[in-house]
């Protein structure tokens, strides 16, 4: 559905992001997901904000992705009982994030069925709200442990598994309740938040431009697209235009950071189904990569690279022809190795029809990024809203219709060598010019979105900020949001060792969802 079509007046954001955003009223708030939802079209996040020394109410916002570009609605919410209407009868994975905006807020969903905490695992007592402008950062308080009300499944033979939160690997904590017959799974639940790190709070009141550093931080394995996504929000709230150069050279970025993730990804999944072999040979290309991140931009990682104005990096010819040969070597190796993996009857059996996720139930809870193009469902923000430059580069999308596990691989392997034909192109095609802008100074508050195509899926930030140049209030969404409930369901029929394989090849983000 277009902006257009919702009946409400958008405001047209600045930057490269094609948003708009439209205060509503509880009435509309429901109606506007409703529409949304009925047209197929996503919910992207939903969070909230307390502007109550300006406006006098809470606001919550709900970003969909609407055919024309990002569609955000803004509801104010003044008066107790601070309530808005539920949004997970229409969305099911506004759940969890209207469970963390309570948590941090205290702004309920009237009207939903899970009321459960989420964040907070007892860690402040439920009255106090840390995202509350008047929050006592300084008040000390017991720390009570809570039970928290898993849903049991009964019957004759049923027994549960708990794992976690604290994990034999080096994983972050995360806790799965596993309800089983024999090996057979059936139900998984899930309960995050364990490494709740207090990231909204810390960015308010920093420097809008000193912000993109703790974005980067959000999750390391996606600097790159928080980043970017931070740093487009930043220039959309204060009417920057940045070099054409720095536009490319921001994708050349996200494009190594996608390709260092599928390396990984693609070894640890041969791994879990007993390949150590390719284990083995994609960590030492993953490897290899890095190190040219480094010699090239000084970060293995590629943090701090991308900065609001710009990109903090300007390589020369010589560096931009070492990237181009190291495509053309890795390519070669790559494909090499994905002919091991298709030909391994061994690997086939264990990633053949295992955790599937189907087209419907994928559409229906809104799996997004890799995963729901494994699933047949072909959206990335590269091709359906793009900035510059990838609406130069005619970036092809992998997708694949089976939802399995080996679907999620052979997603991977399109992924990369796409990635790397684009990094080559970008690095022969590359514009001369400046690579920085200076951020404008604001005359008045400023609002911006920043929504971006990162290796896992696509990430949004939300910044606020103020005329003295300070962020008011920032929230970074990850794509793990959507896809840890298609984790739960992916899992069910399949027999308990399999699930390090289903989980590994969705690979979420613990910390990227834990703000």
């Amino acid at each position: 559905m277009r902006l257009s079509e919702t009946g409400l007046d958008f405001r047209p954001l600045a930057g490269a992001t094609r948003a708009g955003v439209a205060q509503v009223s509880a009435g509309q708030w429901s109606a506007v997901a409703q529409a949304f939802a009925r047209a197929g079209d996503r919910l992207v996040a939903l969070w909230g904000a307390d502007r109550r020394d300006r406006s006098g109410a809470f606001v919550v916002h709900a970003a969909y992705a609407a055919s024309d570009g990002l569609a955000c609605v803004s509801l104010p919410v003044a008066g107790e009982p601070y309530e808005y209407p539920d949004l997970s009868k229409y969305y099911p994975a506004a759940n969890r994030m209207q469970r963390a905006v309570f948590d941090l807020l205290g702004v309920r969903a009237r009207g939903a069925d899970d009321e459960r905490p989420w964040l907070r695992h007892g860690a402040w007592p439920a009255d106090f709200f840390p995202l509350r402008r008047d929050a006592d950062g300084a008040r000390t308080f017991a720390i009570e442990q809570e039970r928290y009300p898993f849903v049991t499944v009964a019957g004759d033979g049923v027994h549960e598994i708990p794992v976690g939160p604290i994990h034999a690997g080096i994983i972050e904590p995360g806790h799965f309740r596993f309800s089983i017959v024999g090996e057979k799974v059936l139900r998984l639940e899930e309960r995050l938040g364990y490494v709740h790190k207090g990231i909204e709070k810390r960015f308010e009141g920093m420097a809008v431009v000193e912000g993109a550093r703790l974005a980067g931080r959000v999750s390391g394995d996606s600097t790159v697209a928080y980043a970017w996504a931070y740093a487009m929000a930043a220039e959309a709230a204060t009417g920057c235009a940045i070099p054409l150069r720095a536009c490319w050279l921001r994708a050349l970025l996200l494009e190594r950071e996608r390709v260092a993730n599928h390396l990984g990804d693609l070894g640890a999944l041969g791994n879990d189904a007993a390949l150590a072999f390719g284990l083995a040979q994609f960590s030492r290309l993953r490897e290899q990569w890095l190190r040219v991140n480094a010699e090239v931009f000084g970060h293995r990682l590629l943090m701090d690279r991308i900065v609001p104005g710009g990109v903090a990096v300007d390589p020369d010819g010589a560096a931009l022809a070492r990237l181009r040969q190291q495509c053309g070597e890795i390519e070669q190796e790559a494909r090499v190795l994905r002919a091991i993996y298709d030909e391994h009857a061994g690997l086939q059996d264990r990633f053949q029809t295992t955790g599937i996720v189907t087209t419907e139930l994928a559409r229906r809870l809104g799996l997004c990024g890799l995963a729901a193009r494994a699933s047949g469902i072909a959206r990335d923000l590269r091709v359906d809203s793009p900035c510059k430059p990838y609406d130069e580069l005619a970036v092809a999308v992998a997708s694949a219709k089976t939802g399995d596990v080996a679907a999620r691989v052979a997603v991977r392997f399109d992924e990369l060598f796409e990635s790397l034909r684009l990094i080559a192109a970008i690095a022969e095609r590359l514009p001369a010019g400046e690579v920085r802008a200076e951020l404008p100074r604001l005359a008045a508050d400023g609002f911006g979105l920043g929504w971006i195509e990162g290796w896992r899926g696509d990430v949004l930030v939300a910044l606020e900020c103020d005329a003295d140049g300070r962020v008011r209030r920032c929230h970074c969404h990850d794509p793990s949001w959507q896809n840890w409930p298609l984790l739960e369901h992916a899992v069910i029929g399949n027999i308990v060792p399999d699930f390090p394989l289903i989980n590994k090849s969705f690979n979420l983000s613990y910390s990227g969802q834990d703000l």
